[in-house]
């Protein structure tokens, strides 16, 4: 195990994790203004958006960029001034670094090189939303992005269905409706659901209802602005001991899943996970493809 204290007797270069607000500049702390006026270096996101947020409050931090594209090549030089001594502050475009956002390769090299990683509180979209939707507060679970590809997103959405927790995704505006459509198909039309739109800005707002309610909304009225999407979880999930018993008979095992509510393609692709099986071999078992 490793021991490390955030703020060492020796002089050392530290990485700030400085969350900014997802709206609202008045969501800024104290402390996250004036650990950016500290430090030697911000390492942004996207320098341009992040200037306007240090012009607002006179911050003359120099920046440095800091995003998905430029990751390989800008982690052993933050590493680097890190090491020898410079402070310095980790910023994404909104909300919490790492956080669907760049960060966490940048904490996980600072931490394999004995550099001290300083998180700072601050806004997060996912539990903002959360403690307001009207949905079970805890247990959570946070996935953020779906996939963009139908295919890979379905199948994201499957793993997902037997969770008793409620989930919770970000989504932007134009492929909002198609991911509440396979929202639907996968976890049921009737689960309780909540889209929160452009939080704590002039225009949020919240639209509570089922997942069905809230697909054919997004057919009638115009979607506009970031969302995040919050689903209620199963409340008679299939747990794995329940779906393991070897000697039952693959079909009857099948037939469970889709009278508890799965899709035949999703329960056919849990019964092979949990035998440890060829989805087509399960398939062909089910259908009986392999009988005269």
């Amino acid at each position: 195990m490793e021991r490390r204290r955030s703020f060492p007797a020796e002089s050392t270069g530290h990485l700030y994790l400085v969350p900014t607000p997802i709206g609202n500049l008045d969501d800024m702390t104290f402390r996250a203004v004036k650990t950016l006026k500290d430090v030697d270096l911000i390492a942004a996101e996207d320098t341009r958006n992040t200037q306007k947020l240090l012009n607002h409050f006179e911050i003359e931090t120099k920046q440095i960029s800091f995003h998905e594209h430029n990751t390989q090549e800008r982690i052993p030089q933050l590493v680097a001034k890190l090491a020898a001594g410079m402070q310095i502050a980790q910023v994404s475009d909104a909300g919490m670094p790492s956080i669907s956002d760049p960060g966490h390769e940048l904490v996980v090299a600072c931490v394999e090189a004995n550099i001290p990683v300083v998180p700072l509180p601050g806004a997060n979209a996912g539990l903002t939303a959360l403690i307001a939707s009207g949905l079970a507060p805890q247990p959570f679970y946070f996935y953020g992005f779906l996939d963009r590809k139908p295919k890979d997103q379905r199948a994201e959405i499957a793993e997902l269905a037997q969770r008793p927790e409620t989930l919770i995704f970000y989504e932007a505006p134009h492929r909002l409706k198609k991911t509440l459509t396979n929202l639907v198909d996968g976890l049921g039309a009737d689960r309780p659901a909540v889209l929160c739109r452009e939080l704590t800005k002039r225009y949020e707002e919240f639209l509570r209802g089922t997942l069905s309610e809230l697909a054919t909304w997004t057919a009638t009225d115009t979607v506009r602005g970031e969302f995040v999407v919050l689903v209620g979880g199963n409340p008679e999930p299939i747990s794995n001991e329940a779906t393991v018993d070897l000697s039952e008979p693959i079909e009857e095992q099948v037939d469970r899943l889709i009278a508890a509510g799965d899709k035949p393609n999703a329960a056919i692709k849990s019964v092979a996970k949990l035998r440890g099986l060829k989805k087509q071999d399960v398939y062909r078992e089910y259908h009986h493809l392999d009988k005269e």
